[in-house]
Formats: C-alpha cells, sequence, structure tokens
C-alpha cells in the first residue's frame, strides 16, 4: 500500500496519517478523479443505448 500511495499521490502512508494537510490534498484528487471516472461512463453508457 505505501508504494501504491507514493507512486499515486506522490506521498507516503505514513506522511499521509501524520499530516492533515497531505491528507485533504490526496482526498481531494480521490474525489476528482472518482468523478471523471463516473463522467466517462455515462459517456459510453449514452453512447451505447442510443
Amino acid at each position: 500500500m505505501e508504494k501504491a500511495m507514493q507512486q499515486t499521490h506522490g506521498v507516503g502512508y505514513a506522511e499521509y496519517c501524520r499530516k492533515l494537510d497531505q491528507r485533504l490534498a490526496v482526498e481531494k484528487e480521490r474525489e476528482e478523479s472518482y468523478k471523471q471516472g463516473k463522467d466517462v461512463i455515462k459517456d459510453v453508457e449514452h453512447l451505447v443505448h442510443r
């Protein structure tokens, strides 16, 4: 998990746990990524059901 967190967000899990500002930044990135994924799925479903 440590390596994936470091590669994906540029911060290790220990630092993520220790620093609130890092945690908030990571969670904001995750939320934006989730929203983008939902938009992609919605677009694909729209194209499939034409």
